[in-house]
C-alpha cells in the first residue's frame, strides 16, 4: 500500500452547490471523461440536500436531467468513506437552505509522476492553493484599467 501511496498525485476536494437543488447532470459527462482519460481518480463522492429548515439529508443516485437514465450510475459505489459525517456537516454550513451539493474528493492522477519524483528527491509541499476564476478575472480587469 505504501508504494501505491508514494505514486499518488495531489488530492483535492470540491463542494459544489446547486441553488434550489437544481441538478441538471450537464457536467457529469465531463467528469466521466476526466476519469476515463486518467486525468483524475474519484476517491469519494457524496450528494446532500440542505432542507429549508437547515437539516441535511443524503441524495441518492438519480436521473437528474429527466432523460430516463441514471446520470450517476457510473459513480455508484464510488464512496470510499473518506467523506464522513463531520465533513458533510462542515460543508453544509456554507450551503444555502434549499440547495443541493456534491462533495467530491479526487486525485490529480495527471500529476502523480511529477509528485512522486518530487517526493523521491526530498521535496515537500510548503504551500498550495486555488485562485477562483472570478478573482483571476477581476485581477486581470484591474490591470487593464
Amino acid at each position: 500500500m505504501t508504494d501505491a501511496l508514494d505514486e499518488m498525485g495531489p488530492i483535492d476536494y470540491l463542494v459544489l452547490e446547486f441553488p434550489g437543488a437544481k441538478l441538471t447532470g450537464e457536467g457529469l459527462p465531463i467528469l466521466v471523461d476526466l476519469v476515463d482519460r486518467g486525468t483524475i481518480r474519484i476517491l469519494d463522492l457524496v450528494f446532500v440536500l440542505k432542507e429549508n429548515d437547515g437539516s441535511i439529508s443524503g441524495l441518492t443516485i438519480a436521473d437528474f436531467d429527466g432523460d430516463g437514465e441514471l446520470d450517476l450510475a457510473v459513480f455508484e459505489g464510488v464512496s470510499s468513506g473518506l467523506i464522513g459525517e463531520d465533513d458533510i456537516n462542515e460543508a453544509s454550513g456554507i450551503l444555502e437552505p434549499g440547495s443541493a451539493a456534491a462533495i467530491l474528493i479526487y486525485e490529480n492522477t495527471w500529476a502523480g509522476p511529477f509528485a512522486a519524483a518530487m517526493r523521491r528527491s526530498g521535496a515537500q509541499v510548503v504551500a498550495n492553493g486555488r485562485i477562483p476564476v472570478q478573482e483571476l478575472v477581476a485581477a486581470l480587469d484591474s490591470l487593464e484599467a
